[in-house]
């Protein structure tokens, strides 16, 4: 496994070859800002199954940050990151420093969200959604991936790239890999290190609140009421500030409501003392699943 802080070390890094004979090596990406748990390690082994080469970029954001103390708290580990990395067969990791991604400083040209990046997780975190596909947009240029790896839990965050890359016509695959979710349910982040325990305790309604929306659908329920059976199990834990619980379009990421029928993602967003948590589930309203 290669570690590379530059672009031009990263162009100059070599591809495996190909799994069958004649066919161009494929390459994926999984991009993340270090911190890595083992919702990270899922999207690595999936890009590893998918493709010949596979690349990881670790990258602190700042872009993607309102709070210049949330930046600077965000764990930085990368050491312990790469030690995680090596055994799963990344071959090469990209951890370049911030003047490495912008050189000239924050940059005057940036992807724009749109409608997205005003809805939910971006009318909560005006902003955050422009700097995530800023990032995303030059780390694909970068990498020149044929696959990219995202996880669900980030359902707002998935449809944004999803769209970028289509109306821009960037010419790769988004995957979407399910929410990896603790023993109790808990969906991991790299958040979750800030909480204690009475904190961690009280963090299981979110992951509760998303079941009971879904369980409510899967019996035949209307929007209408997956939310209240949502809400409901979100009332059992009054010191959870709740942000938003909602029923999302999965391709615009708009708000659902009324007689709608069909996909959608439920999703939560929460503050558990001072950490903010986000969940969801996708689910389909309007007929029972098997």
């Amino acid at each position: 496994m290669r570690i590379v802080h530059t672009a031009n070390e990263l162009r100059g890094t070599t591809t495996r070859p190909a799994r069958r004979s004649g066919d161009r090596p494929s390459r994926a990406v999984v991009m993340t800002m270090g911190a890595l748990h083992e919702g990270h390690l899922a999207l690595v082994r999936a890009a590893r199954e998918a493709a010949d080469e596979v690349v990881v970029s670790i990258f602190v954001n700042p872009l993607q940050f309102e709070d210049p103390d949330d930046l600077d708290t965000y764990p930085r580990t990368l050491d312990e990151d790469c030690a995680l990395l090596e055994p799963l067969g990344v071959d090469v990791v990209f951890a370049p420093s911030v003047d490495e991604v912008y050189p000239t400083g924050l940059p005057v040209v940036t992807v724009n969200a749109g409608r997205i990046g005003e809805v939910f997780e971006g009318a909560h975190r005006p902003g955050h959604l422009d700097g995530v596909l800023t990032v995303v947009c030059k780390l694909l240029h970068l990498t020149q991936p044929d696959l990219a790896f995202f996880g669900q839990k980030d359902a707002q965050q998935l449809i944004a790239v999803r769209t970028m890359v289509r109306d821009l016509a960037m010419g790769v695959d988004i995957v979407a890999v399910p929410t990896v979710r603790d023993v109790d349910g808990l969906a991991l982040s790299s958040r979750n290190v800030f909480l204690s325990g009475e904190e961690r305790a009280r963090a299981l309604i979110l992951s509760e609140a998303v079941m009971a929306a879904d369980a409510a659908a899967r019996t035949g329920a209307d929007l209408d009421e997956a939310l209240a059976a949502g809400n409901a199990a979100l009332a059992r834990e009054p010191e959870v500030e709740v942000e938003y619980l909602a029923a999302l379009d999965p391709v615009s990421a708009e708000g659902l409501e009324g007689d709608y029928r069909g996909e959608a993602v439920i999703a939560v967003a929460a503050r558990v003392g001072e950490t903010r948590l986000i969940d969801n589930v996708v689910t389909r309203i309007g007929r029972p699943l098997g």
